[in-house]
């Protein structure tokens, strides 16, 4: 029963009472699993350009950017990286003042090779009146770990990824941020030399990104010959999703209040719908790579954009035959194959349909928003993989799965995700208007049977938490998908910090 607060409470974050007891329902009947068809790979669903199409789709894209049409990057940026520093936390709150474990041993003999290192060494000389090495010839470690991460240091374990030294250069370190700047410049920039970034960051570190931006922007700006804009926006409230005790009852904390909790990535499909743009890429903050090692990124970034607008292209012409009224059974023949073909996009039922009935539904399934996933071959990292799944209307597609979207007492499933040839990098673009210059409401897009329960605790006491599809899972559920292999050189993401170490780093 909700309280008079309760409804203030509720009406402050934006969220209806009708939401919040879906989402109460939610726990009570959990996700169903999803049907899967099978892994998606090269012999079926995943393509692999030949050299001929690679340069066909390569000048596809920079014929599009010559174009009058708006690209943007958008760059998921939010929360700290606290969990990047989890191994040196767990060291700083030990027993132990040495080296304890292969991973700290490993941070500390190579603690020079870090971006980072001067800044740190700086900060200690200041403050304490040493230096790393004297502070490490003394056995002193864990002070340099405490300036590392605590506030009379860097607070790298309060600071979110995209604002971290990640990179070495002789003009000086380089943040995410300022990477995800170069890449852009290298191939989203227009005719106009207009370079449109989009960072989802969180409150508390709005400032310090608008701040490190407007530091550095004319920097780049000049180095490219571009013009940055430049946008931030935060998670919003009415995303956020309550949680719940084991009784499915809402969960409330100490002072009374129902506890809402960040509904995961998929909330920013919200922030995704508000930008202004044709095409959209999407990369998380933390898989860059220095210059050296850009080219290879920028090249196939530029391929599956071009692929991406090549298909759009013959998209939008079949739309406006349908919208003619002047097609032909063999016109609607050619569609099915491209949805077939191309999309694979599969309707047992079509065989069923009169040629009218098949315009209707060719046309609603064409006029989506359409993506391209780059995937890359799948080398053991976690994450998510490339499926053909069914849909609640009885069609087959591509979709990106997680493990929790899988039953895992089904042995045929659990095989075909452990067997996968390839897996999700992250790495999207996206086409979000109509064949009529219209936006898409992407928030019509989402399969909101594709969220998930785990469990949590506040203060010791068990509780549900309830994620949100997540943006590039059910968020984009009924998009239309094509899945490209893409080099596994163009996926470099640091999870730990010992990661920075890695040669693609260097």
């Amino acid at each position: 029963m909700l309280t008079q607060e309760d409804k203030e409470f509720l009406a402050k974050k934006g969220i209806s009472e009708e939401k919040l007891n879906a989402q109460l329902n939610n726990f009570k009947t959990g996700f169903p699993f999803l049907k899967l068809a099978g892994a998606a790979s090269p012999e079926k669903g995943i393509t692999i350009p030949s050299d001929d199409e690679k340069k066909a789709y390569l000048s596809a894209w920079d014929q599009y950017l010559q174009g009058s049409g708006k690209v943007l990057k958008f760059v998921p940026a939010s929360g700290a990286a606290s969990r990047m520093f989890k191994d040196l936390f767990e060291f700083l709150d030990g027993d132990s003042n040495t080296p304890n474990n292969a991973f700290i041993e490993k941070f500390f003999a190579n603690i020079k090779k870090f971006a980072f290192y001067s800044e740190l060494d700086a900060a200690l000389i200041d403050r304490e009146g040493k230096s790393v090495d004297q502070l490490v010839a003394e056995g002193n470690y864990k002070t340099v770990v405490d300036y590392l991460l605590g506030s009379k240091g860097l607070s790298y374990g309060k600071l979110p990824k995209g604002l971290l030294k990640f990179h070495s250069y002789p003009q000086g370190p380089r943040t995410p941020l300022e990477e995800h700047l170069v890449e852009g410049a290298l191939y989203a920039g227009g005719k106009t030399g207009n370079v449109n970034v989009h960072f989802t960051v969180s409150p508390e570190h709005k400032e310090l990104f608008k701040t490190l931006f407007a530091e550095k922007q004319a920097e780049y700006a000049d180095k490219y010959g571009v013009k940055y804009s430049v946008s931030f926006s935060e998670q919003k409230a009415s995303t956020d999703t309550v949680a719940a005790n084991p009784d499915n009852t809402p969960f409330r904390t100490e002072d009374g209040k129902i506890l809402f909790r960040p509904g995961g990535h998929g909330a920013l499909i919200e922030n995704l719908n508000d930008l202004d743009a044709d095409i959209i890429f999407i990369k998380n903050i933390d898989n860059v790579v220095p210059d050296r090692l850009k080219p290879e990124t920028v090249e196939y970034k530029k391929l599956i954009a071009g692929v991406l607008v090549t298909k759009q292209k013959k998209a939008f012409d079949y739309l406006k035959t349908l919208d003619s009224g002047r097609y032909t059974h063999a016109d609607l023949e050619e569609m099915i194959h491209f949805l077939h073909d191309d999309l694979c996009l599969r309707n047992p039922e079509l065989k069923d349909l009169e040629d009218a009935e098949l315009a209707i539904y060719l046309k609603k399934k064409l006029n989506r928003p359409m993506r391209v996933c780059g995937m890359v071959k799948n080398v053991g990292e976690p994450g998510g993989g490339p499926f053909l799944a069914y849909n609640p209307d009885g069609t087959i597609s591509l979709q990106i799965l997680e493990s929790s979207q899988i039953d895992t007492n089904n042995e045929e499933y659990v095989k075909m995700f452990k067997g996968g040839t390839h897996f999700n990098p992250v790495d999207l673009v996206c086409a979000v208007k109509d064949y009529k210059g219209n936006k898409f409401d992407l928030t019509k897009y989402v399969d909101p049977q594709t969220g998930f329960i785990s469990s949590k605790s506040k203060n010791g006491k068990a509780l549900k938490a309830l994620e949100l599809p997540g943006l590039w899972n059910g968020a984009m559920s009924d998009w239309n998908t094509i899945f490209v292999e893409v080099s596994l050189g163009t996926f470099n993401p640091v999870k730990t910090v010992n990661d920075l170490l890695r040669e693609q780093h260097q």
